[in-house]
């Protein structure tokens, strides 16, 4: 229970989608956290990227921090939240589980280390067959931590097809598998001469990401205006 013990009112943007039932499960099940009917402290989307600008605008209209946790957003979406945040504090996740933003931190902390010249970057990532987007964005993000780990931007190999083809040094190649029920898995390969690092995570169910919100939530409560991400949260 919160030090008031006044638990935190979280208004769902899309209260009738997967991850807004997950969220509402996992804050039914926690006392610190309920589920408000009108206005709440904390704001949380899980929608689409179109309805963005309906819940950037409901959130600075009520003067609460907002959880973006949409993925497939454009660098329009982007340049929307960064005006946004000048009102307002906002969390943009394109995944909120505890366990992947410790990975991207370490993924960060390996591209620095490892030389790019003799190091090779491939991430697949595996989720289920409703998803409609490709990479996800957590591959996504997690190639921005190998970007920020090397201190330079990286060219995108989003799949390969065809003969004679050619990696090119510090490119980040992108492959995706969609089927069946999976909640989401992700291995960033760092491939390098005689050895091998995978940095791996595998989501179980959607429960993580409901558990993860919830701490988002509870760590933009209070802020200042200002742009936050999921190592903010775990304090990376």
């Amino acid at each position: 229970m919160r030090t008031d013990q006044q638990p935190l009112r979280l208004s769902l943007f899309a209260p009738d989608g997967r991850m807004g039932q997950a969220i509402a499960d996992a804050a039914g099940a926690d006392d610190e956290f309920e589920i408000a009917s009108d206005h709440g402290d904390v704001l949380i989307d899980f929608s689409a990227p179109a309805a963005l600008r309906q819940s950037l605008d409901r959130a600075v209209s009520a003067a609460v921090p907002l959880l973006v946790g949409t993925t497939g957003l454009d660098e329009g979406h982007h340049e929307l939240i960064r005006e946004a945040s000048r009102t307002i504090p906002i969390l943009v996740a394109p995944n909120t589980s505890l366990g992947v933003a410790l990975l991207a931190d370490l993924v960060e902390r390996a591209a620095r280390v490892l030389p790019t010249a003799d190091w090779d970057v491939e991430i697949v990532e595996a989720h289920h067959r409703h998803k409609a987007d490709a990479p996800s964005g957590t591959a996504l993000h997690l190639g921005k931590s190998v970007e920020i780990g090397r201190s330079m931007d990286c060219k995108e190999e989003l799949g390969r097809s065809g003969v004679g083809l050619k990696r090119e040094p510090g490119e980040i190649g992108y492959a995706a598998v969609r089927g069946g029920t999976v909640a989401g898995d992700h291995d960033v390969m760092f491939l390098g001469p005689d050895e091998r690092l995978v940095l791996s995570h595998r989501a179980e169910s959607r429960a993580i990401f409901a558990r993860g919100a919830l701490a988002a939530a509870r760590f933009l409560h209070g802020k200042p205006a200002g742009l936050y991400s999921m190592r903010d949260v775990i304090g990376g």
